[in-house]
């Protein structure tokens, strides 16, 4: 099994993350809007597009990744029941290979926007839940759908799974994470990220 290799539109998630909106209703919708200008304001800077300054447009974009993804929760979800067994050393641990995995593995999808349109089509809010749904337009004018699955905390509204035309961003990591944990052990996944980080 390779890691991360999901259906081909699994690969639109960070390119959706960055896709122009056009049109804003609730909390939830407003707080990723602010989140998305934040990343286009990067792409779109003529003073980054030097090729000696990537590292530091990559750097950018993370950062403003980390304020709207919930690693924690995602890499908790990701991990299932394997999760509650880990020490609070582990959990401490793992998140950040965790968030570098997912960051890396779309970091290029970012890079190659192409002002790709976005139209809201809603959301749902229950609790301390919401979901927002998300109509994708290639370039081709094919619609994609896309919904973001977020949670509050305090006065933020952060993501923790995306799901592109049904499938799970967290599941298919889920399916992956335990088959490498059943067929080796936790230390055989964190060692097989760590490798998967280093050759990117």
């Amino acid at each position: 099994m390779y890691l991360i290799d999901f259906p081909r539109k699994i690969l639109l998630f960070f390119m959706v993350f960055t896709c122009a909106s056009t049109a804003v209703a609730g909390e939830p919708t407003d707080q990723i809007k602010q989140t998305i200008d934040k990343v286009i304001s990067i792409l779109t800077d003529p003073t980054l597009t030097n090729p000696a300054r990537a590292e530091e447009r990559r750097k950018l974009i993370r950062l403003a990744a980390d304020e709207r993804f919930d690693w924690e929760e995602m890499a908790k979800r990701s991990l299932a029941r394997h999760w509650k067994k880990l020490t609070e050393e582990e959990k401490r641990e793992f998140v950040p290979i965790y968030a570098d995995l997912v960051e890396r593995t779309y970091m290029k999808r970012i890079e190659n926007y192409s002002g790709e349109k976005v139209s809201y089509k809603g959301e749902r809010v229950e609790g301390s839940y919401s979901k927002v749904s998300v109509s994708v337009f290639t370039s081709q004018d094919v619609e994609i759908p896309v919904e973001y699955r977020l949670i509050k905390k305090g006065a933020a509204w952060l993501i923790y799974d995306v799901s592109i035309e049904g499938v799970s961003l967290v599941n298919n990591y889920r399916e992956q994470f335990n088959s490498i944990i059943l067929r080796s052990s936790y230390e055989g996944l964190v060692a097989e990220l760590r490798k998967k980080a280093a050759n990117n």
